[in-house]
Protein backbone atom coordinates (compact mmCIF):
# COMPACT_ATOMS: atom_id res chain seq x y z
CA UNK A 1 0.00 0.00 0.00
CA UNK A 2 1.47 3.32 -1.01
CA UNK A 3 2.05 6.54 1.49
CA UNK A 4 -1.38 8.21 -0.23
CA UNK A 5 -3.15 5.36 0.37
CA UNK A 6 -2.13 5.19 4.17
CA UNK A 7 -2.73 8.88 4.51
CA UNK A 8 -6.25 8.84 2.57
CA UNK A 9 -7.53 5.99 5.27
CA UNK A 10 -6.14 8.10 8.37
CA UNK A 11 -7.95 10.88 6.98
CA UNK A 12 -11.50 9.20 6.52
CA UNK A 13 -10.72 7.79 9.69
CA UNK A 14 -10.52 11.03 11.70
CA UNK A 15 -13.17 13.34 11.64
CA UNK A 16 -15.71 11.72 14.08
CA UNK A 17 -13.48 10.95 16.84
CA UNK A 18 -12.01 14.89 16.04
CA UNK A 19 -14.91 16.36 16.61
CA UNK A 20 -15.44 13.94 20.20
CA UNK A 21 -11.66 15.02 21.22
CA UNK A 22 -12.04 18.71 20.09
CA UNK A 23 -15.29 19.40 22.09
CA UNK A 24 -13.93 17.70 25.33
CA UNK A 25 -11.02 19.93 24.98
CA UNK A 26 -12.65 22.90 23.99
CA UNK A 27 -14.39 23.27 27.07
CA UNK A 28 -11.88 22.43 29.46
CA UNK A 29 -8.42 24.43 28.02
CA UNK A 30 -9.64 27.79 29.34
CA UNK A 31 -9.97 26.67 33.46
CA UNK A 32 -6.73 25.17 32.90
CA UNK A 33 -4.39 27.63 34.08
CA UNK A 34 -6.72 28.63 37.05
CA UNK A 35 -6.97 25.18 38.47
CA UNK A 36 -3.14 24.53 37.99
CA UNK A 37 -2.55 28.01 40.08
CA UNK A 38 -3.87 25.94 43.33
CA UNK A 39 -2.35 22.60 43.00
CA UNK A 40 -0.21 21.27 45.10
CA UNK A 41 3.28 20.26 44.84
CA UNK A 42 2.55 16.87 42.66
CA UNK A 43 3.99 13.44 43.49
CA UNK A 44 7.40 11.93 41.86
CA UNK A 45 6.57 12.21 38.52
CA UNK A 46 6.94 7.99 36.68
CA UNK A 47 9.76 8.36 34.76
CA UNK A 48 8.96 9.16 30.82
CA UNK A 49 10.51 7.08 28.21
CA UNK A 50 11.14 8.33 24.75
CA UNK A 51 8.32 9.37 22.96
CA UNK A 52 9.89 7.40 20.01
CA UNK A 53 11.32 3.88 20.52
CA UNK A 54 15.16 3.79 20.13
CA UNK A 55 13.76 0.34 17.46
CA UNK A 56 11.61 2.86 15.58
CA UNK A 57 14.05 5.38 14.97
CA UNK A 58 16.90 3.09 13.73
CA UNK A 59 14.15 1.93 11.21
CA UNK A 60 14.83 3.67 7.44
CA UNK A 61 11.94 5.51 5.70
CA UNK A 62 10.66 2.95 3.66
CA UNK A 63 10.33 0.70 6.19
CA UNK A 64 9.10 3.15 8.27
CA UNK A 65 5.90 3.57 5.97
CA UNK A 66 5.67 -0.34 5.31
CA UNK A 67 5.05 -0.03 9.08
CA UNK A 68 3.10 2.54 9.24
CA UNK A 69 0.58 1.47 6.95
CA UNK A 70 0.44 -1.88 8.54
CA UNK A 71 -0.36 -0.66 11.93
CA UNK A 72 -3.18 1.28 10.46
CA UNK A 73 -4.36 -1.21 8.89
CA UNK A 74 -4.28 -3.07 11.68
CA UNK A 75 -5.97 -0.55 13.98
CA UNK A 76 -2.31 -0.05 16.03
CA UNK A 77 -2.76 3.81 15.58
CA UNK A 78 -0.76 4.58 19.23
CA UNK A 79 -0.33 1.42 20.74
CA UNK A 80 1.17 -0.68 21.55
CA UNK A 81 4.56 1.02 22.46
CA UNK A 82 7.26 0.48 19.87
CA UNK A 83 4.71 -0.90 17.25
CA UNK A 84 1.85 1.99 16.09
CA UNK A 85 1.58 4.54 13.55
CA UNK A 86 2.02 7.27 15.75
CA UNK A 87 5.86 6.49 16.44
CA UNK A 88 6.43 5.72 12.52
CA UNK A 89 5.29 9.09 11.38
CA UNK A 90 7.03 10.30 14.29
CA UNK A 91 9.96 8.64 13.09
CA UNK A 92 9.18 9.63 9.49
CA UNK A 93 8.84 13.38 10.59
CA UNK A 94 12.60 12.92 12.03
CA UNK A 95 13.57 12.17 9.14
CA UNK A 96 11.46 13.87 6.62
CA UNK A 97 10.67 17.22 8.20
CA UNK A 98 9.24 18.72 5.17
CA UNK A 99 7.05 15.88 4.49
CA UNK A 100 3.57 17.17 4.34
CA UNK A 101 1.59 14.13 4.27
CA UNK A 102 3.05 12.74 6.98
CA UNK A 103 3.06 16.17 8.94
CA UNK A 104 -0.98 15.82 8.22
CA UNK A 105 -1.28 11.86 9.04
CA UNK A 106 0.13 12.92 12.35
CA UNK A 107 -2.30 15.78 12.73
CA UNK A 108 -5.45 13.24 11.97
CA UNK A 109 -3.80 10.75 14.42
CA UNK A 110 -3.76 13.12 17.38
CA UNK A 111 -7.09 12.89 18.21
CA UNK A 112 -7.24 8.94 18.62
CA UNK A 113 -3.94 9.84 20.94
CA UNK A 114 -5.68 12.28 22.96
CA UNK A 115 -9.25 9.90 23.39
CA UNK A 116 -6.82 6.70 24.52
CA UNK A 117 -5.22 9.59 26.96
CA UNK A 118 -8.03 10.59 28.51
CA UNK A 119 -9.59 6.83 28.71
CA UNK A 120 -5.80 5.94 30.36
CA UNK A 121 -6.49 8.49 33.20
CA UNK A 122 -9.45 7.74 33.73
CA UNK A 123 -8.92 4.13 34.32
CA UNK A 124 -5.52 5.43 35.98
CA UNK A 125 -3.32 3.94 34.05
CA UNK A 126 -0.57 6.49 34.41
CA UNK A 127 2.31 5.31 32.72
CA UNK A 128 0.44 4.56 29.76
CA UNK A 129 -1.78 8.07 30.03
CA UNK A 130 2.28 9.51 30.13
CA UNK A 131 3.00 7.76 27.20
CA UNK A 132 0.52 8.75 25.21
CA UNK A 133 0.78 12.67 26.31
CA UNK A 134 4.46 12.14 25.19
CA UNK A 135 3.24 11.19 21.91
CA UNK A 136 0.77 14.03 21.62
CA UNK A 137 3.18 16.47 22.79
CA UNK A 138 6.10 15.45 20.13
CA UNK A 139 3.34 15.65 17.54
CA UNK A 140 2.70 19.69 19.13
CA UNK A 141 4.20 20.59 21.71
CA UNK A 142 1.34 23.56 22.18
CA UNK A 143 -1.20 21.60 21.55
CA UNK A 144 -3.77 22.58 23.63
CA UNK A 145 -5.13 19.74 25.53
CA UNK A 146 -1.62 19.21 27.11
CA UNK A 147 -1.60 21.03 30.02
CA UNK A 148 -4.98 19.96 30.86
CA UNK A 149 -3.55 15.97 30.42
CA UNK A 150 -0.14 16.83 32.47
CA UNK A 151 -2.58 18.17 35.39
CA UNK A 152 -4.87 15.53 35.20
CA UNK A 153 -1.65 13.09 35.35
CA UNK A 154 -0.41 14.81 38.48
CA UNK A 155 -3.72 15.13 40.45
CA UNK A 156 -4.54 11.55 39.72
CA UNK A 157 -1.27 10.31 41.18
CA UNK A 158 -1.63 12.69 43.95
CA UNK A 159 -5.17 11.01 44.55
CA UNK A 160 -3.98 7.98 43.96
CA UNK A 161 -1.15 8.36 46.28
CA UNK A 162 -3.29 9.77 48.75
CA UNK A 163 -5.93 7.05 48.32
CA UNK A 164 -3.24 4.47 48.50
CA UNK A 165 -1.74 6.33 51.26
CA UNK A 166 -5.21 5.97 53.15
CA UNK A 167 -5.84 2.78 52.47
CA UNK A 168 -2.69 1.60 53.95
CA UNK A 169 -3.38 3.54 57.28
CA UNK A 170 -6.75 2.03 56.84
CA UNK A 171 -5.12 -1.35 56.81
CA UNK A 172 -2.75 -0.22 59.87
CA UNK A 173 -5.65 1.11 61.76
CA UNK A 174 -7.51 -2.33 61.44
CA UNK A 175 -4.37 -3.91 62.25
CA UNK A 176 -3.61 -2.00 64.99
CA UNK A 177 -7.83 -1.92 65.89
CA UNK A 178 -7.73 -5.96 65.74
CA UNK A 179 -4.64 -5.80 68.35
CA UNK A 180 -6.58 -3.67 70.37
CA UNK A 181 -9.08 -5.83 70.25
CA UNK A 182 -7.51 -8.63 70.62
CA UNK A 183 -5.09 -7.61 73.32
CA UNK A 184 -8.98 -6.67 74.64
CA UNK A 185 -10.40 -10.01 74.97
CA UNK A 186 -7.01 -11.74 76.27
CA UNK A 187 -7.59 -9.37 79.00
CA UNK A 188 -10.95 -9.99 79.09
CA UNK A 189 -10.32 -13.99 79.03
CA UNK A 190 -7.68 -13.95 81.86
CA UNK A 191 -10.13 -11.60 83.67
CA UNK A 192 -12.97 -13.91 83.08
CA UNK A 193 -10.40 -16.97 84.54
CA UNK A 194 -9.56 -14.64 87.38
CA UNK A 195 -13.00 -14.32 88.29
CA UNK A 196 -13.91 -18.22 87.73
CA UNK A 197 -10.69 -19.11 90.01
CA UNK A 198 -11.77 -16.91 92.21
CA UNK A 199 -15.28 -17.73 92.49
CA UNK A 200 -14.09 -21.60 92.55
CA UNK A 201 -11.57 -20.43 95.43
CA UNK A 202 -15.20 -19.04 97.48
CA UNK A 203 -17.23 -21.86 96.76
CA UNK A 204 -14.51 -24.05 97.94
CA UNK A 205 -14.21 -21.94 100.87
CA UNK A 206 -17.89 -21.86 101.32
CA UNK A 207 -18.17 -25.48 100.91
CA UNK A 208 -15.49 -25.92 103.83
CA UNK A 209 -16.81 -23.69 106.07
CA UNK A 210 -20.17 -25.25 105.61
CA UNK A 211 -18.83 -28.60 106.73
CA UNK A 212 -16.71 -26.83 109.61
CA UNK A 213 -20.48 -25.99 110.59
CA UNK A 214 -22.02 -28.95 109.98
CA UNK A 215 -19.32 -30.69 112.15
CA UNK A 216 -19.38 -28.30 114.83
CA UNK A 217 -23.18 -28.52 115.38
CA UNK A 218 -22.72 -32.09 115.26
CA UNK A 219 -20.33 -32.25 118.22
CA UNK A 220 -22.53 -29.73 119.55
CA UNK A 221 -25.59 -31.56 119.42
CA UNK A 222 -23.71 -34.71 120.55
CA UNK A 223 -22.13 -32.73 123.68
CA UNK A 224 -26.18 -31.83 124.01
CA UNK A 225 -27.10 -35.48 124.20
CA UNK A 226 -24.05 -36.63 126.56
CA UNK A 227 -25.08 -33.82 128.84
CA UNK A 228 -28.73 -34.39 128.78
CA UNK A 229 -28.06 -38.31 128.69
CA UNK A 230 -26.12 -37.31 132.13
CA UNK A 231 -28.61 -35.19 133.62
CA UNK A 232 -31.19 -37.80 132.96
CA UNK A 233 -28.83 -40.39 134.21
CA UNK A 234 -28.59 -38.35 137.21
CA UNK A 235 -32.66 -37.54 137.67
CA UNK A 236 -32.51 -41.57 137.49
CA UNK A 237 -29.94 -41.79 139.98
CA UNK A 238 -31.71 -39.39 142.45
CA UNK A 239 -35.08 -40.63 141.73
CA UNK A 240 -34.54 -44.40 142.24
CA UNK A 241 -35.01 -45.43 146.17
CA UNK A 242 -32.51 -45.55 148.51
CA UNK A 243 -31.23 -48.66 149.36
CA UNK A 244 -32.82 -49.60 152.88
CA UNK A 245 -30.41 -49.05 155.78
CA UNK A 246 -29.34 -52.75 156.74
CA UNK A 247 -31.72 -54.21 158.88
CA UNK A 248 -29.94 -54.49 162.42
CA UNK A 249 -29.34 -57.90 163.71
CA UNK A 250 -32.32 -58.99 165.60
CA UNK A 251 -31.10 -61.92 168.60
CA UNK A 252 -33.99 -63.07 170.48
CA UNK A 253 -34.68 -63.11 173.77
CA UNK A 254 -37.88 -64.23 174.51
CA UNK A 255 -39.95 -66.16 171.56
CA UNK A 256 -42.96 -68.46 173.23
CA UNK A 257 -44.56 -70.74 171.50
CA UNK A 258 -48.08 -70.00 170.12
CA UNK A 259 -51.17 -72.33 171.77
CA UNK A 260 -52.49 -74.69 169.54
CA UNK A 261 -56.16 -73.63 169.16
CA UNK A 262 -58.26 -76.71 170.66
CA UNK A 263 -60.98 -77.44 167.17
CA UNK A 264 -57.67 -77.35 165.29
CA UNK A 265 -56.02 -79.90 167.34
CA UNK A 266 -58.97 -82.12 168.04
CA UNK A 267 -59.26 -82.14 164.30
CA UNK A 268 -55.80 -82.57 163.24
CA UNK A 269 -55.59 -79.30 161.39
CA UNK A 270 -52.21 -78.13 160.78
CA UNK A 271 -50.89 -75.04 158.93
CA UNK A 272 -49.17 -72.16 158.71
CA UNK A 273 -49.10 -68.23 159.67
CA UNK A 274 -46.79 -65.60 158.14
CA UNK A 275 -46.76 -62.67 160.26
CA UNK A 276 -44.85 -59.11 159.75
CA UNK A 277 -43.92 -57.91 163.11
CA UNK A 278 -42.35 -54.52 164.20
CA UNK A 279 -39.49 -54.42 166.75
CA UNK A 280 -39.25 -51.80 168.76
CA UNK A 281 -35.62 -50.00 170.25
CA UNK A 282 -36.18 -51.77 173.45
CA UNK A 283 -36.50 -54.97 171.80
CA UNK A 284 -40.58 -55.80 172.01
CA UNK A 285 -42.81 -56.12 169.30
CA UNK A 286 -44.58 -52.69 169.01
CA UNK A 287 -47.06 -53.99 165.90
CA UNK A 288 -47.81 -57.19 164.04
CA UNK A 289 -50.53 -58.04 160.93
CA UNK A 290 -51.04 -61.67 159.34
CA UNK A 291 -49.33 -61.57 155.71
CA UNK A 292 -50.56 -65.14 154.75
CA UNK A 293 -52.36 -67.82 156.69
CA UNK A 294 -52.92 -71.70 155.45
CA UNK A 295 -55.30 -72.44 156.39
CA UNK A 296 -57.07 -68.59 156.83
CA UNK A 297 -58.07 -67.54 159.73
CA UNK A 298 -57.53 -71.08 161.59
CA UNK A 299 -53.80 -69.99 163.65
CA UNK A 300 -54.17 -66.07 163.28
CA UNK A 301 -54.88 -64.93 166.42
CA UNK A 302 -52.95 -68.13 168.41
CA UNK A 303 -50.31 -66.50 165.92
CA UNK A 304 -50.56 -63.02 166.54
CA UNK A 305 -50.86 -63.36 170.31
CA UNK A 306 -47.09 -65.49 170.39
CA UNK A 307 -45.75 -62.74 168.68
CA UNK A 308 -46.43 -59.84 170.85
CA UNK A 309 -44.92 -61.71 173.53
CA UNK A 310 -41.78 -62.15 171.76
CA UNK A 311 -38.96 -59.66 173.25
CA UNK A 312 -35.92 -59.29 171.47
CA UNK A 313 -32.33 -57.55 172.20
CA UNK A 314 -32.26 -53.85 172.12
CA UNK A 315 -31.66 -52.43 168.65
CA UNK A 316 -30.61 -48.63 167.38
CA UNK A 317 -33.74 -48.07 165.63
CA UNK A 318 -36.95 -49.91 165.02
CA UNK A 319 -36.87 -52.87 162.32
CA UNK A 320 -39.57 -54.61 160.96
CA UNK A 321 -39.07 -58.33 160.14
CA UNK A 322 -41.34 -61.14 158.93
CA UNK A 323 -41.47 -64.64 160.77
CA UNK A 324 -43.24 -67.94 160.06
CA UNK A 325 -45.18 -69.81 162.82
CA UNK A 326 -46.24 -73.51 161.98
CA UNK A 327 -49.24 -75.41 163.54
CA UNK A 328 -48.59 -79.11 163.71
CA UNK A 329 -50.93 -81.66 166.08
CA UNK A 330 -48.17 -83.18 166.83
CA UNK A 331 -45.56 -81.31 168.22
Amino acid sequence: MSYVTIHGKARLLAPALLAVALAACSGKDDSAPAAAAGTPASPAAIPAEPAVSAKVQSMGTDQLRDSASTALRENRMYAPAGDNAMEYYLALRDKLPDDAAVKSALTDLQPYTLIAAEQSLAREDFPEAQRLVALIEKVDPSAPALPRLKQGITRGMEVAVKRTQEETDKVKKDAENRAKQLVEQQRLAQQQAAEASAAQQLAARQEAARKESERLEAERQAAAKREADARAAAQQVAAAPKPAAAAPTLRAVSTPAPRYPADALRSGTSGEVLVELTIGTDGSVTDARVLRANPPRVFDREALNAVRRWRFEPISSPTTTRRTLAFQPNQ
